[in-house]
């Protein structure tokens, strides 16, 4: 029998449920319970096996609910695998989880064994107090933040208030076994919500040993390790039931189907995200990410709108734009001879030729570029600023306050307890505890820097290449494109040598940026491995920083160069600049008349542009086109109803780095905004229509294509915190220099209103082209005798830079002008990166880290804790001294042996998990 995977098993289920099942609808047959988990009598299991809904997370007896799946198949290592299963199970058992398997015979597949495994109340208990989960001892009785003025503007983008707060407001305090009777426990099966039930139970798998009784194996020990050798072939939670379904049972939260429906569908693009449900059914990590992408979305709003003012007045002033219009005139642009831009193969030009790219450099490189890129430097000091104050109020509101030291002391990677052989004495916990030899880490440090070292070097040879392919290749565009008037009239007026060449570098940049970032994943997750951090929080901060680092240097290193590089080191005609010395023919690049700017703003297009589509197409129309392939071959061949773990398990596995490669492309994307947001203005609105989609792509992908993660805690977003800070503070600078060196502003400013007369932009042009003498040119610099187009009487050509010209006693030395430019260049940077980072700390000092409101709640919180834990204790020994004096001693007579020796084996296999 063939299994339907994807989309194309949801369609077979809901078709054969439409023809078999009555009950289509949202309402709940009989008393909820499917005919599957009410057959519980013994020698029911025929009629089990005919009962068409098994669509349910509970036990057969449809009373124990299932916390955790496991599935295996038989092949022919299956001896090994067997034993190992056998141990595994029964020190599950010992621990007290309860296990029911599901015989292959009742899989589609005919092959597929699954474990169900439930975690009674005494396992539930002693392991939230082992790992100090909060849970509530008394509602709360501080209101909620009062409505805004103006509160209906916001209808349309709310949500009901039943999503938006699943559950009440709770104080809470970590979960103490000998203290039940403090908490409100009205229903133990429901006292632990399923995300802390499999948080627990993953908790025991991941450190439970296989080895036989009596060996003492540690490398034989959790889950882990029996996925990683094929013993199970997948571990996951389940989802509480079908996404576009509520589930049938009443005691089921169906928490899924409203995540799908309020949620995930992109016609909720406009509505707010319900958080507090996804915590609740994600856990605390996933909500962060969602919270912190969706914030992060909002603040963008208020920077595409600046950017498209500021993009908008450059359309509006196109016609005011003078230089242009110079450059343009025949009688002018016309009849100014440019000096050949490569050896041989470049013909001298007229300066007329690049109208177009004149034009389209001012649409980005004008007056409102400066304010711009000084408004973003305010604007990350806000985004961060305001972010720490939501992060505050998540921390509060979903107890994470005093999460970090917790996760830090009990949160060890099984990995570490494995391969670090070595014991020390704890001095605080004064316990026997595994460590790394202070050797062992050195010599792995020194192995993961040079591996660190060896790939930044490949990058930046790759990015060498490039600028070596833009220096040859330009040559090659220069003799097809030469004079517009005379060969390829239609695409020559619109495609200059600079623009193919920047045009095609940027792709093939592009396709060399996704070729390293498939090796660079793999690499710094071998080397981050390779280091054995001690808990998870260090674990994925190390391997945050490591591809960080190779993204940073893939992706930005061609921008880097182009903004700061290109056009900087060309020398002049008769003494050009060569990249690998005068023998190798490749003279360095010139920046175009209208400015280096226009390239940079190509080349942020293209690998922005292209990363987010690639991205898009990866995450949502590949799914989309797998499932719609599914569909239409299995719409045609419905067939009993999928299990529950089945439907689960033909998902995608939700690795532990996968939020990481999500988190991964946010911030590279942060860094496209604001590191070069200068040379284009409109990126913030593209990163902004991008983020819409990513939000409920994202979605989607977690409620309908992904198993259920395990749930998991984090009060922040982790080391990704530093880096935002990092790339902000460099954003300052690169921006500053960006208008200071690649855009023309500064140049024309000090003609504007030092040489220029009636303060006009009249004859900025010939000011800003400096003259060389055609018969001083070297020969190799000389372009080839057919390519002498222009009238022979000419003997003069123009190139852009401030150099005496040629009969002067200075001939070709830098004019006062220069050196006026250069200090007016570096004024400008002194003094914009001193007012943006004034005004960064001001309003960092200015806006609290920690709202006063949030304050006075924990402020609030501890001290009722604190009250209710007095009164409690003092009752409880009232009690305690009242019951001593009614209590007989205990009979000795009473049979306790066998109770000792059960108790005996728990101890011992729970201290082995523990």
């Amino acid at each position: 029998m063939r299994r339907i995977t994807g989309k194309a098993k949801d369609e077979t289920l809901i078709e054969l449920q439409s023809a078999t099942d009555p009950h289509t609808g949202d309402d709940h047959s009989g008393n909820g319970v499917s005919l599957s988990e009410r057959v519980t009598l013994p020698g029911h299991a025929e009629t089990d096996k005919l009962q068409p809904n098994k669509d349910t997370v509970f036990f057969r007896d449809g009373v124990r609910r299932i916390d955790f799946v496991l599935s295996y198949v038989d092949d022919k290592d299956g001896e090994k695998k067997q034993e190992r299963r056998r141990e595994f199970e029964a020190n599950l058992e010992k621990v007290g989880l309860e296990l029911e398997t599901e015989d292959k015979s009742d899989s589609k597949d005919q092959k597929t064994y699954f474990l169900k495994i439930h975690a009674p109340w005494d396992v539930l208990a002693t392991y939230a107090d082992i790992l100090k989960i909060k849970v509530p001892f008394k509602q709360s009785d501080i209101p909620h933040s009062q409505d805004v003025p103006l509160d209906w503007l916001s209808r349309p983008f709310r949500l009901p208030e039943h999503i938006m707060r699943p559950q009440l407001d709770y104080f809470t305090y970590p979960f103490d076994k000998a203290k039940t009777d403090f908490f409100l426990i009205n229903d133990k099966d429901t006292f632990f919500p399923p995300s802390t039930r499999n948080r627990i139970v993953f908790y025991i798998l991941a450190r439970c040993p296989y080895y036989k009784e009596g060996r003492k194996d540690k490398d034989k020990t959790g889950i882990k390790r029996l996925l990683s050798n094929g013993t199970y072939t997948s571990a996951f939670p389940l989802h509480d039931c079908r996404y576009w379904k509520r589930a049938r049972n009443a005691e089921c939260e169906s928490e899924r189907f409203n995540l799908y429906k309020h949620w995930a569908r992109f016609l909720c693009f406009y509505k707010e995200q319900p958080l507090n449900l996804i915590r609740k059914y994600y856990g605390e990590k996933i909500g962060i990410y969602f919270a912190w992408l969706g914030f992060y979305t909002e603040m963008l709003f208020f920077a595409a709108v600046m950017g498209l003012i500021c993009f908008t007045y450059g359309v509006l002033s196109y016609d005011d734009n003078i230089s242009s219009k110079e450059i343009c005139d025949a009688n002018i642009g016309g009849s100014i001879v440019m000096c050949p831009l490569c050896d041989k193969k470049c013909p001298f030009w007229k300066l007329n030729s690049t109208c177009l790219s004149s034009w389209q450099s001012h649409l980005f490189d004008n007056e409102g570029t400066v304010f711009f890129a000084i408004f973003m430097g305010i604007w990350v000091t806000l985004f961060l600023e305001f972010w720490k104050r939501r992060q505050a109020r998540l921390e509060y509101e979903w107890d994470l306050v005093d999460f970090e030291e917790e996760q830090q002391q009990l949160q060890i990677r099984p990995e570490f307890e494995i391969q670090c052989t070595n014991r020390r004495l704890n001095k605080i916990t004064q316990e026997m505890e595994p460590y790394l030899p202070i050797t062992s880490k050195c010599a792995r440090f020194c192995l993961s820097t040079a591996t660190v070292v060896f790939w930044i070097s490949l990058i930046v040879a790759c990015i060498i290449g490039v600028i070596a392919y833009r220096l040859a290749v330009y040559a090659a565009f220069a003799s097809i494109i030469k004079d517009p008037m005379r060969k390829i009239q239609v695409v020559g007026r619109f495609i200059t040598p600079q623009l193919a060449t920047s045009v095609t570098a940027s792709c093939i940049n592009f396709v060399i940026i996704m070729i390293l970032n498939f090796f660079y994943e793999r690499v710094a997750v071998w080397i981050t491995d390779m280091e054995i951090p001690k808990t998870h929080l260090e674990y994925e901060n190390r391997l945050t920083m490591k591809m960080f680092l190779f993204q940073f240097v893939n992706y930005y290193s061609s921008c880097f160069y182009v903004a700061f590089f290109k056009g900087k080191f060309v020398g002049f005609p008769g003494k050009y600049s060569y990249m690998f010395g005068t023998k190798s023919n490749l003279r360095n690049e010139e920046c175009d008349p209208g400015g280096c700017l226009i390239e940079l703003t190509t080349q942020l297009v293209i690998v922005m542009a292209g990363k987010q589509l690639w991205g898009n197409i990866q995450e949502a129309l590949l799914p989309l086109m797998r499932n719609w392939w599914s569909s239409r071959k299995g719409r045609h061949h419905p067939e009993n109803h999928y299990s529950r773990w089945e439907q689960d398990h033909v998902l995608q596995n939700f690795s532990q780095l996968g939020l990481f490669y999500e988190y991964l492309e946010m911030v590279v994307q942060f860094g496209f905004i604001t590191l070069f947001v200068a040379s284009f203005p409109l990126a913030p609105l593209l990163a902004l229509f991008n983020n819409i989609l990513e939000i409920r792509v994202d979605a989607w992908k977690f409620t309908t294509q992904f198993r259920r993660p395990v749930a998991s805690k984090a009060r922040n977003i982790g080391a990704w915190q530093e880096i935002l800070n990092a790339v902000a503070i460099l954003s300052v600078v690169t921006n500053a220099f960006i208008m200071a060196f690649t855009s023309d502003m500064i140049p024309r400013m000090v003609y504007l209103y030092a040489i220029s007369e009636g303060t006009s932009m009249r004859g900025y042009v010939n000011n800003s082209l400096s003259i060389y003498n055609i018969s001083q040119m070297l020969a190799n610099n000389m372009p080839e005798a057919e390519d002498y187009w222009f009238d022979n009487t000419t003997a003069t050509c123009r190139y852009r830079d401030y150099r005496y010209p040629p009969g002067h006693e200075k001939a070709y030395d830098h004019t006062m002008q220069f050196w006026h430019i250069l200090a007016a260049k570096m004024a400008f940077i002194i003094i914009m990166e001193h007012v943006v980072f004034v005004v960064k700390f001001f309003v960092a000092w200015m806006i609290p880290d920690v709202p006063s409101d949030v304050k006075a709640r924990f402020k609030r919180e501890r001290y009722l804790i604190q009250e209710y834990l007095h009164n409690y204790e003092v009752e409880r020994l009232k009690l305690q001294l009242s019951a001593s004096f009614i209590t007989e001693p205990p009979s000795e007579t009473s049979p306790m042996t066998d109770k000792h020796e059960v108790l005996s084996d728990k101890h011992e296999v729970l201290s082995e998990c523990l």
